[in-house]
């Protein structure tokens, strides 16, 4: 077929199953945009590239495809660094399709142009800059092969103007390969027998599950796996929805905000079996004092993450899904040595309980609404079937700590970068990919200010993303840092009387917009907003000093939590 670059760039679309594209259009890229008016492409017009990026995340989050971006050049690459690197810390399978000046400019500091493939070579786990109108559909098969493949991750294709509209005849390949590049899918046979004979030993194991779970599509086999052998199980923030949180093997988050039982689960431990976690200085605490009595095993696709911060004493390569489903295929007739397991572990689970008790996740109900509250009364308005983004901060560590997660791709927030701005766009591109699903960004005051333009996006598209806001006038996680660590002195953190009226500026968008100051409004509100199917924001002035916890101070052991 003889196409232009543009019509190239539609027909790849098409051929890889994209249904939808996020982006902002520039003088690199109009003629890619006029091919998607004609062809009449579903495009979502975001307000900023960022916002695109993020947008694309989630929809590649909770829907498990790969998000696509469309910017144009210079500025509009440059905008998307930060949800390309976002992506990249997540494993998060996106390509971005950026504009670039035509090649003969390149390098000549031409209008709009920016070394976007220097700049993302750090953040994107590949990009392109294309060179012939040839080259393209080879580059677009091998840009979505290898961002869903393996460890997921971001790919940019960087398309100069003159590439776009150059014509010729071109092929698409039927099959994708890339040279020196195979992921490794199968676990070693051998590495497997090894894990189940320390499995069968084990007194004190717990299972830490990651996102890479999720994004294997694990999760029945993790929870089968679990419940198989009895053994209790955390999740990492990115984890949770993995296994569900409401069963009692379950003991929540583990880490710097995670629960004590999880903490002190994995500190007294003798096994810990890592499935999809890449042992995240959040999750560790101190390394030297991490699992200080137990064998690790590690399942992981990406061995470069295998004994990077944690050195392990099993390592396997490969898909946790097909990992976990040669692991319980092994234990098929071996029903006996699970029963023995499973009676060593019964002591364990007795002080696990103990922990559980002696330190749940709880809080204070005063005049001021806590912000627990708040989040507690969303799972119950939901039933706990809601897709859940957030921003970064207390609100992302409130909504982990008391959303009771049942499901995998129901939690979207920024886990690795900790992208403030992240939960309004990633919930507008969950929407996009859940139309009749209800979807909440849970925000606090300062961070839903970083991305609040994309409020229009919600609007323009009808799509009705609530925004719940705990707003306590403060950049909260800082400030809690402040207050713990510098003797209160609160160093440009507090936003009172100086953040907007977000009723106005929700109306100002088209949107609803609800404030809530008692506690009795809480969940008349919530109602409210969640049945009207609009795009709303509801504003709830919570406890301006609550804190986060447990917490474990930077550079201290999961034993060392402060707990109050």
């Amino acid at each position: 077929m003889k196409l232009t670059g543009a019509q190239i760039l539609l027909e790849g679309l098409k051929r890889e199953g994209v249904e939808v594209v996020f982006g902002y259009p520039g003088g690199a890229v109009l003629n890619v945009y006029d091919e998607i008016f004609k062809e009449n492409f579903k495009h979502i017009l975001v307000r900023h590239e960022q916002g695109a990026v993020h947008a694309a995340d989630g929809y590649a989050r909770s829907s498990g495809k790969v998000g696509v971006c469309l910017v144009t050049s210079g500025p509009g690459g440059t905008n998307t660094v930060t949800g390309i690197a976002t992506a990249y810390m997540d494993s998060v399978p996106l390509v971005v399709f950026s504009g670039q000046v035509p090649t003969p400019l390149i390098g000549n500091d031409a209008f709009q142009e920016a070394d976007i493939v220097g700049i993302t070579r750090s953040c994107t786990k590949h990009n392109y800059l294309v060179k012939d109108v040839k080259e393209l559909p080879r580059i677009i098969g091998e840009a979505f092969y290898i961002a869903k493949s393996g460890r997921p991750g971001p790919v940019l294709v960087d398309l100069p103007k003159d590439v776009m509209l150059d014509s010729g005849n071109v092929s698409f390949p039927e099959n994708v390969s890339v040279r020196g590049y195979h992921p490794t899918y199968e676990g070693h046979s051998y590495q497997i027998e090894r894990a189940l004979q320390l499995i069968y030993k084990a007194k004190r194991p717990i299972i830490y599950a990651g996102g890479g779970v999720i994004l294997s599509n694990a999760s029945k086999e993790l929870t089968d796996f679990t419940k198989i052998l009895n053994f209790p199980i955390t999740m990492t923030l990115m984890g949770l929805g993995a296994f569900p949180v409401t069963e009692p093997l379950a003991l929540g988050m583990l880490g710097m905000h995670g629960t004590f039982s999880a903490n002190m689960a994995i500190s007294e431990s003798d096994l810990v079996i890592a499935i999809g976690a890449r042992f995240d200085d959040r999750v560790t605490g101190k390394i030297e004092e991490f699992a200080p009595h137990a064998r690790i095993i590690h399942i992981d696709i990406d061995p470069t993450s295998i004994s990077k911060n944690i050195k392990v004493d099993i390592p396997i390569v490969g898909d946790c899904k097909r990992v976990l489903t040669v692991l319980l295929k092994e234990m098929e007739g071996h029903e006996d040595e699970t029963e023995r397991v499973k009676g060593r572990v019964a002591p364990w689970l007795e002080q696990i309980e103990k922990w559980r008790n002696k330190h749940a996740l709880a809080y204070e109900l005063e005049d001021a609404i806590k912000p627990q509250y708040v989040v507690e009364k969303i799972g119950e308005l939901t039933g706990g079937n809601a897709i859940i983004a957030t921003e970064v901060g207390q609100n992302q560590m409130w909504a982990a700590q008391f959303y009771k997660f049942t499901k995998p791709r129901t939690f979207l927030t920024s886990g690795g970068l900790g992208t403030m701005g992240y939960g309004l766009p990633a919930a507008i591109g969950a929407q996009v990919a859940h139309p009749d699903a209800t979807v909440i960004d849970i925000a606090g005051d300062g961070s839903i200010q970083m991305n609040i333009q994309e409020m229009a996006t919600a609007v323009q598209y009808n799509l009705p993303v609530n925004i719940v806001i705990l707003n306590n006038s403060y950049l909260g996680m800082v400030r809690q840092w402040q207050e713990l660590f510098f003797d209160r002195r609160y160093a440009y953190t507090c936003m009172e009387n100086i953040a907007p009226d977000f009723v106005k500026l929700a109306e100002a968008y088209g949107a609803l917009g609800f404030r809530v100051e008692k506690m009795k409004e809480v969940v008349p509100t919530l109602k409210k907003a969640f049945k009207a199917k609009r795009p709303a924001i509801i504003d709830v002035v919570v406890e301006k000093f609550e804190g986060v916890y447990p917490m474990v101070p930077a550079g201290a052991s999961l034993k060392q939590m402060l707990l109050v």
